[in-house]
């Protein structure tokens, strides 16, 4: 049975066009990010979970500007655990929201102590039930420290796949889903990075570059931006007075 929307129609299987273009939009981005990785700077679990946790609202480069500091004065999780918050604040302060980040951070750490041994799970289920981190960290995770396959939808995965028409919804968990339905497993680590670079560096909020971007051919919200634009640029045909008696 389809699933449903809520307060919508049954959401249909992607059909065999949709696969096609979303396998050529993989392959694309393939050839235009050979580089893309993950861009947090971390050794281990353990860091990359804290970096996670601390870019939210805030950028990867503010990050891997705070964290050789944080992680040299705070190793492992007993040390995050036992930190004084306000030192810890002040520590993350940069990098914003700083008090609510300091919390979950310490939070977590201690049930990584309590209930891991203080170690990271690589299991999604434990990985969500850790305070502050959803499936967004938890997938940053486990695809990053672990290897595993996750499909990691922050802001730019997400406006990516809505642009390219491969998702609607603008729920995160249903975005994931749907990629989910598009992709093999094997490719849900790779389609991560690689729309978030292009999120990231090409298909912005605000100005995208659709000039000169790889996807431009099977983009309908590029081809829907560009007939709006010409039809601003389209002149108006001006009414022809009648002359007067």
């Amino acid at each position: 049975m389809p699933r449903r929307r809520a307060g919508g129609a049954p959401e249909a299987p992607p059909d065999e066009e949709t696969r096609a273009r979303a396998a050529e939009i993989l392959e694309r981005l393939e050839e235009a990010y050979p580089e893309a990785r993950i861009e947090l700077d971390f050794e281990g679990p353990l860091q990359l979970l804290v970096a996670t946790i601390l870019s939210a609202q805030s950028t990867d480069r503010r990050v891997n500007q705070v964290t050789p500091a944080l992680f040299a004065a705070y190793p492992d999780a007993r040390a995050f655990a036992q930190a004084d918050l306000q030192e810890l604040q002040e520590a993350i302060r940069s990098t914003g929201f700083f008090r609510q980040k300091a919390r979950a951070i310490k939070a977590c750490c201690r049930q990584l102590l309590e209930r891991h041994g203080g170690r990271v799970p690589a299991e999604l289920e434990d990985l969500v039930a850790l305070p502050g981190v959803g499936r967004k960290t938890a997938n940053v995770v486990r695809v990053g420290a672990f290897g595993l396959p996750g499909i990691t939808v922050d802001t730019h995965c997400g406006r990516v796949s809505r642009r390219l028409g491969l998702a609607a919804s603008k729920d995160p968990v249903k975005v994931e889903e749907r990629l989910m339905q598009l992709y093999p497993r094997s490719r849900w680590a790779d389609l991560s990075r690689l729309f978030v670079w292009h999120g990231r560096y090409t298909c912005t909020a605000r100005s995208p570059a659709c000039d000169r971007c790889v996807l431009v051919d099977l983009c309908p919200w590029a081809d829907a931006r560009a007939r709006e634009d010409a039809a601003v640029a389209r002149p108006r045909r001006g009414r022809r007075r009648r002359s007067g008696a």
